[in-house]
C-alpha cells in the first residue's frame, strides 16, 4: 500500500517500502533542496513530488536509483543531468540544460524547454510537449543498443542536432501549418552519427553541410511511430494526428565531417 508524506528538513521518512513524498521547495536554496532529495532516495522513497519549484537548478542530478520526481513549477538548469535511472515529470517549463550527459531514465516536461537540452546525452529519453531552444541535442552519442531519445513536439532553435555522433532526434512541428517550414537553421552541423526525423517541410538551406535529407524506410516509419505514440501518451494527444504529415530523415554524410583539416 502506497503512503504519503509531506516532509520538512530533518524530519526522518517513513519506513514504509512504497512511499509518496511531497517537498515545498518555496524558498529553499538548490543545494540543501537537492540534498533533500538524495536523502529521500537513499531512504527508499519511490515517488517525490516537489512543488513550488522557482530555478533551482541540479534537481535529480546524479540520481541513480528507480525513483519518480514529479516536479510543480519551473526547475533552473541541468534538470536531470548525469542521471542514471529515474523518471522526472515537469509540470511547466524548463531551464537550459535538461538531461546534461545523462545515461538512463527518462524526463518529461509538459511545456518548452531551454537551450542545449541532452547535451552529450548518453541514453535514456527526453519528451517535450512544446519548444525547445538553440543547439538541442548537440553531441548526443550512443553505444551498441544504448541509443538516446529527444522527441520535440514543436519546433527548435538553430544548430539542431549540432556535433551530434549518435541516437534519435524528432521533432514534430505540431503547430505549424501545412505550408510552415521550420525555423531552425545549421540544423546537423558537424553531425557524425545518429539520425534526425523533421515532420513537415524545411528548408533545405538551413542544414549543415555535414548531412543530407533521404526518405523514410519501413523501419524507419516503425521507429517513428513507436516514438509518437510514447509521446502522445505521456502528453494525452491523439498519435493520428502527429503522423499525418511526411517525415524527413536527415542523416550524416561521413562519419568524419571534419577529417581532413587534420589530415597529414
Amino acid at each position: 500500500m502506497q503512503t504519503t508524506q509531506t516532509v520538512t528538513l530533518g524530519m526522518p521518512l517513513d519506513p514504509s517500502p512504497d512511499h509518496e513524498v511531497t517537498i515545498d521547495a518555496h524558498g529553499l536554496p538548490y543545494r540543501v533542496l537537492n540534498e533533500r532529495l538524495a536523502a529521500l532516495a537513499e531512504e527508499g522513497a519511490t515517488h517525490i513530488r516537489v512543488w513550488g519549484v522557482s530555478g533551482q537548478r541540479y534537481l535529480g542530478t546524479n540520481l541513480r536509483r528507480p525513483i519518480r520526481l514529479s516536479i510543480e513549477g519551473i526547475p533552473g538548469q541541468d534538470l536531470g543531468a548525469f542521471m542514471d535511472g529515474p523518471e522526472i515529470e515537469v509540470f511547466g517549463h524548463a531551464q537550459d540544460g535538461c538531461g546534461n550527459t545523462m545515461n538512463a531514465g527518462s524526463i518529461v516536461i509538459h511545456g518548452s524547454a531551454g537551450d542545449v537540452l541532452g547535451l552529450s546525452m548518453r541514453g535514456g529519453r527526453i519528451l517535450v510537449r512544446d519548444n525547445v531552444g538553440y543547439r538541442v541535442g548537440i553531441h548526443m552519442k550512443e553505444y551498441e543498443a544504448i541509443k538516446p531519445v529527444i522527441v520535440i513536439g514543436g519546433t527548435a532553435q538553430h544548430f539542431l542536432g549540432e556535433y551530434m555522433a549518435g541516437g534519435t532526434l524528432i521533432v514534430l512541428g505540431r503547430r505549424l501549418g501545412p505550408d510552415a517550414v521550420h525555423p531552425s537553421r545549421y540544423i546537423g552541423t558537424g553531425m557524425h552519427g545518429g539520425a534526425i526525423y523533421i515532420r513537415g517541410r524545411f528548408d533545405p538551406d538551413y542544414l549543415g553541410k555535414e548531412v543530407g535529407a533521404v526518405d523514410l524506410s519501413a523501419e524507419d516509419r516503425w521507429l517513428v511511430e513507436q516514438h509518437v505514440a510514447e509521446y502522445a501518451r505521456a502528453f494525452d494527444l491523439g498519435p493520428a494526428d502527429l503522423l499525418d504529415r511526411p517525415f524527413t530523415k536527415l542523416v550524416p554524410l561521413t562519419s568524419r565531417p571534419y577529417g581532413r583539416l587534420y589530415a597529414t
